[in-house]
Order: structure tokens, then C-alpha cells, then sequence
């Protein structure tokens, strides 16, 4: 079905009584550059980014030094052919106020949105680095406070040292959080500002939020973070991987559209670090969500890893007593944008656990025509089939009443 039709076709937003409840499973909330100073220790909130108006565009001011306002992550209302890299503050959607969040979640037909974010802050000195992971949680927090029916929170945190989020994990679990999100990989351990990712639009800071080190000589499947996915397991929360496993370059011209498609499928490596090294195995309850990566590729790997294994786990000594595809079924879940091949795979082993997303306000976000792509995308699909992956699931996942 084009776009165009299933525009024409779809029902009212406003229409509730009549159409089904739509989770979207990855929204964003980037924090307003003026949070950070009243959310920061006193201490530290001197060090808070400014913004500084220009002629083309705006500043972001920091540390002593100036870089334009980014753009990529606030497209939400513009076509493809207005997008723009940077701009002014006057120029975004200002989804840091409640009040715009729940009246575009209203326009598209979202009912309930999770929100990933726009922490911690770009700098090196590690002291502000890891205080700002408080500080966007706590102003997340808040945020949501304007409708926790509809907005459900996602924290982030470091992982250079496992004692240490383990300490922060309970602080967020006694707050309300019931979701974190953490790099792909392992930070070095001492320095959570390291990163072996090298992209022009961030620095190594803002990768290891994202990727961690994946170049490093630490893996989650090392003994020291057993003490993290016990955490996790007892406290009943969803851990998430916001890609990571390979960084875009934003911005770059001669990169960016390659680089996309790599960026979704780069999470296989994480995902299977969990189901080889036994992870999943020694934690059964653990979940596992590869946020934002597509999930047509997730049968594929199910059936790979399941062939591999087969052949390989004998001369690799390989601990699993299950096949890999039984807990990829069992405890990784995927979000997705549009994917009509992986809705297609739905039902076969590892391409189970899918929820649909708008990916809003980013720029390849549905919005404002989220229920159209739902209905173009979803064409064929059976009514149960379409609950599961654009609400249930996902209100399972993230404990979403």
C-alpha cells in the first residue's frame, strides 16, 4: 500500500474509541542546553553548556569551546527536502516542553511514548561526565512527571565500572526507572570518556556514551560484570543498546548513507557476545532491547548462529545447552522504524520479540504520519499480530501500565 493511500485511509488520532493503542517504542527527549545548569551539582553547574546566538546559526558553547547547534536530531515536521545539519534554537521543535511532546504524540496517534535521550554531556573532565548521567536522568524524570501514563523513561548510564553502576541502578529503580540503557560495549576501565570511536560530530566522550570501547580489551562477557546482569535480573529491569556498535558519521556527506545501514546491523556483535558467552544462559531473566537497529536481520541471525553453533561448539567448548535462536527468542527484543521484512519474519525463531517505533524527533522519524506507516506497513498483517508489535510487546518490556 503507498503512503499516500494508507494517508488517505487512516484513521482519526483523535479518534481513540475506534482505532487500537499504539506504544511507540523509541521516541527521544533531548534535554534543553539551559537543564544542565540547574540539574548539575552546585558545584559544577558553572561548567554547564551556553547557548550563543550567531549570524547562520547557533552556538553551543562549552568548556571554551563553540560548535553549531546540530540539527540531525531534530527533524520532526520537516520533509527530506528541508532537512538542515545546523541552525538556531528558534529554528528546532522545542520537544524539551511537555506540553509539545503530548500534543504531537496527540496529532500522530501515539498513546504511550518511550523516551531515550541526550545525555550525558561531551566533556573529558570525568567528574562533570559522570554527573551529568545523574543530572539527565533526574531531569528525565521530571519530565516525564507531566503524564508517567504516557511517557516512560529510559536512564543512562557508564559502564566503567560495574560496583558503580550497580550503586546508580538501584538509585534509579528506587526513583521509578524500570529501563536502562547502556554502551555496546564496556568503557575502559577508570576512564568512561575513552573511546576507540572516532567520528567528527562527536567527541570521544559523547562515542562512549553510545559505543563504549569497542576496540577495547574488556568484554561484557568478563566475570566482573556478572554482579551488573544479577543487578538487572533481581531488579526486573530492561537493559537497552541505542546502536553503538557503529557510529555514524553525522554530517558527512561522503559517509552518512552508508554508514546508516551498517549502524543498524553492527548490533548482531553485542547480541551475540550475550547468547555465546552464556549470559543469557546463566541469567534467564534478563532482557536484552536493540533499540532503533531494524529487526529484519534478527531471523537471519537466529538461523546463522544456530548453524555456527552446531558446527563450532565442540572445538570451542561452547557452555550453551540450548541453541542460540532459544534465547534470542527467550530474552533479546529489537525496535524498528519501518521494517516490512522483518513484520514478514515475525514469526520464525529470533525475529519474535519486535515493537514498532516513530523515532521521534530524529530524521527518519514517522511523525506526523505514524498511523499511515503503521497501515502501509503492517498491510496483510493480522489484527493480533499488529497489537503485539506496535503495544503489547513492548508495554511488557518496559513495564508500561
Amino acid at each position: 500500500m503507498p503512503l499516500d493511500q494508507a494517508l488517505a485511509d487512516r484513521p482519526s488520532a483523535s479518534g481513540k474509541e475506534t482505532r487500537r493503542r499504539v506504544v511507540d517504542a523509541d521516541a527521544h527527549c533531548d534535554a534543553p542546553y539551559e537543564m544542565w545548569a540547574d540539574y548539575l551539582p552546585k558545584h559544577l553547574a558553572e561548567h554547564a553548556p551556553k547557548i550563543e546566538h550567531g549570524e547562520e546559526h547557533d552556538w553551543i558553547v562549552f568548556e571554551g569551546k563553540k560548535r553549531p547547534v546540530q540539527m540531525i536530531s531534530n527533524q520532526a515536521g520537516r520533509t527530506g527536502k528541508e532537512f538542515k545539519m545546523v541552525g538556531r534554537r528558534s529554528d528546532m521543535r522545542p520537544v524539551w516542553l511537555p506540553e509539545t511532546r503530548l500534543a504531537d504524540m496527540d496529532q500522530d496517534g501515539i498513546d504511550t511514548a518511550v523516551l531515550f535521550g541526550g545525555g550525558p554531556l561531551p566533556t573529558f573532565n570525568l567528574e562533570l561526565y559522570l554527573a551529568s548521567f545523574d543530572a539527565y536522568n533526574r531531569w528525565l524524570w521530571d519530565f516525564c512527571g507531566a503524564d508517567r501514563k504516557r511517557l516512560t523513561p529510559v536512564a543512562y548510564v557508564p559502564m566503567r565500572d560495574p560496583e558503580e553502576t550497580v550503586r546508580m541502578l538501584k538509585d534509579l529503580h528506587k526513583l521509578g526507572f524500570r529501563s536502562v540503557n547502556i554502551p555496546a560495549f564496556p568503557m575502559p576501565k577508570g576512564d568512561a570518556t575513552a573511546s576507540s570511536i572516532e567520528v567528527r560530530a562527536l567527541n570521544r566522550a559523547q562515542s562512549a556514551a553510545l559505543s563504549g570501547d569497542p576496540g577495547g580489551d574488556r568484554s561484557y562477557a568478563d566475570p566482573e560484570f556478572d554482579i551488573l546482569w544479577q543487578t538487572l535480573q533481581d531488579l526486573d529491569m530492561t537493559v537497552t543498546m541505542h546502536l553503538g556498535g557503529r557510529v555514524p558519521r553525522f554530517g558527512e556527506k561522503k559517509y552518512f548513507l552508508a554508514d546508516m545501514p551498517m549502524s543498524k546491523v553492527a548490533m548482531i556483535e553485542p547480541v551475540a557476545i550475550f547468547i555465546f558467552n552464556a549470559i543469557f544462559q546463566r541469567f534467564p531473566n534478563l532482557r536484552l532491547v536493540t533499540v532503533e537497529s531494524g529487526v529484519g536481520w534478527m531471523a537471519w541471525l537466529a538461523e546463522y548462529l544456530d548453524r555456527t553453533w552446531e558446527k563450532q561448539r565442540y572445538w570451542t567448548e561452547s557452555p550453551l545447552t540450548e541453541k542460540p535462536s532459544f534465547f534470542m527468542d527467550r530474552q533479546v527484543y529489537g525496535s524498528f522504524i519501518n521494517d516490512r521484512t522483518g513484520i514478514l519474519l515475525r514469526d520464525l525463531p529470533g525475529g519474535k520479540n519486535i515493537m514498532w517505533s516513530s523515532d521521534y524527533p530524529h530524521s527518519e522519524t514517522t511523525f506526523p504520519n505514524s498511523l499511515a506507516v503503521i497501515e502501509r506497513d503492517f498491510v496483510g498483517i493480522p489484527e493480533d499480530d499488529v497489537r503485539k508489535i506496535v503495544c503489547d510487546t513492548a508495554r511488557r518490556v518496559y513495564a508500561i501500565d
